[in-house]
């Protein structure tokens, strides 16, 4: 039976199956080690013939959150791990070591732009950042020592949408590996996986957890690769507990009706806010898939607006510097998300003190328009 992406994300295989459990609701499986009957059992572990050790080297409920997202984007396997940049670094470390280069999109989430550009240089990687709106810009950043094209399949935080198609085709010419953080449109709205990309990682701390408890990363892809990465998280010690797993794998069953109904309200109230005369941009896709366009919405106020007055004056729409609860939230990305850029860093990708992004929630979408409205005139008075 083809089941469609809301079935699946409800009825995912579950370790518990495969050891004949048969628990409605999954078990936390919350234990630090496991024990073993004698010493030619332990060996077998060793040996491939037992599934777990040692939390930090494997658990049920970790496996359970990698291999479900995994099946919703179409891939083989899946690993869970301690956050979305955890998930990242051990992707990355998978596929380039020591005197490797990435050519990496220049407007991704702030804090893969400092992983990017100052840490993996630690590791003796080299990167070059390039605009992925201009593919022969990035062609040209192709080095001999070239191995991954890193991007964002909706960045963070303009929206833009990546053409996987045609970076996968550019990859595929040079011999090079591909790896896509689908953390903004969720496998709900994209699966890079299924158009060819080697790894797909998440910040599970978004939308697949997606109520604002659990901080978690998830990256899918062909069995060896991800086995590379898993051996990174064990010996970088990245691993996720045993609780957060469960946490993100019991959000994630609802991922599909939180993504429909935040879609719309996000389509909704883009689509009002770009008639306000006192907002001076709004960015939001104009299509990443059939099923929608995703829940994020960033705005540019004019200059006539008072910032702090607007940020005071939310009311129920709290200041959060993350997103993608079922709570509509705001952050501010020139003090948050993109703070340790330089000013010329983030005016090159468009970030200044005016920019808002706003995670829609899945309350009435009039109630959100009100409320931001409500903000914008206050900031207005004040001004």
């Amino acid at each position: 039976m083809t089941k469609s992406f809301e079935t699946k994300v409800v009825h995912s295989k579950l370790k518990q199956e495969e050891d004949k459990i048969n628990s409605k609701a999954t078990p936390i499986y919350q234990t630090s080690a496991y024990s073993f009957e004698s010493l030619e059992d332990l060996e077998g572990y060793f040996e491939g013939n037992a599934p777990y050790l040692y939390t930090r080297n494997g658990n049920p409920n970790t496996d359970d959150l990698g291999y479900s997202v995994a099946q919703l984007e179409g891939a083989p396997a899946g690993m869970a791990s301690s956050s979305g940049m955890s998930a990242i670094l051990c992707g990355i470390l998978a596929v380039v070591g020591h005197g490797d280069h990435i050519v990496a999109a220049e407007d991704t989430y702030g804090g893969t732009y400092q992983l990017l550009t100052q840490e993996l240089q630690t590791f003796g990687i080299e990167v070059t950042l390039a605009s992925f709106d201009n593919l022969e810009e990035v062609e040209d950043a192709i080095q001999e020592n070239t191995k991954l094209l890193y991007s964002e399949s909706v960045s963070n935080p303009f929206l833009r949408v990546e053409n996987i198609n045609a970076l996968v085709e550019m990859a595929e010419r040079h011999q090079l590996m591909t790896m896509i953080d689908n953390t903004f449109a969720t496998p709900y709205l994209l699966q890079p996986y299924e158009e060819g990309v080697d790894l797909v990682v998440h910040s599970a701390t978004k939308y697949i957890g997606g109520h604002s408890d659990v901080s978690a990363g998830v990256l899918v892809g062909g069995e060896e690769l991800i086995e590379k990465a898993k051996g990174k998280m064990v010996n970088l010690g990245a691993n996720l507990s045993p609780f957060e797993a469960w946490l993100g794998h019991r959000g994630l069953k609802t991922l599909a009706l939180r993504m429909k109904q935040q879609s719309e309200n996000a389509d909704h109230v883009a689509e009002s806010l770009r008639n306000h005369t006192d907002i001076k941009h709004v960015y939001y896709p104009a299509y990443v898939s059939e099923k929608g366009n995703g829940a994020i919405i960033t705005i540019e106020l004019n200059e006539r607006c008072d910032m702090d007055a607007f940020f005071k004056s939310l009311g129920w729409i709290k200041i959060v510097p993350s997103l993608a609860g079922v709570e509509t939230t705001v952050s501010y990305p020139k003090g948050t998300s993109h703070r340790a850029l330089t000013d010329e860093q983030r005016e090159k990708i468009g970030i200044n003190e005016r920019v808002v992004r706003i995670s829609i929630g899945i309350e009435g979408a009039k109630d959100i328009l009100t409320q931001l409205g409500e903000a914008i005139e206050e900031s207005l008075n004040e001004a």
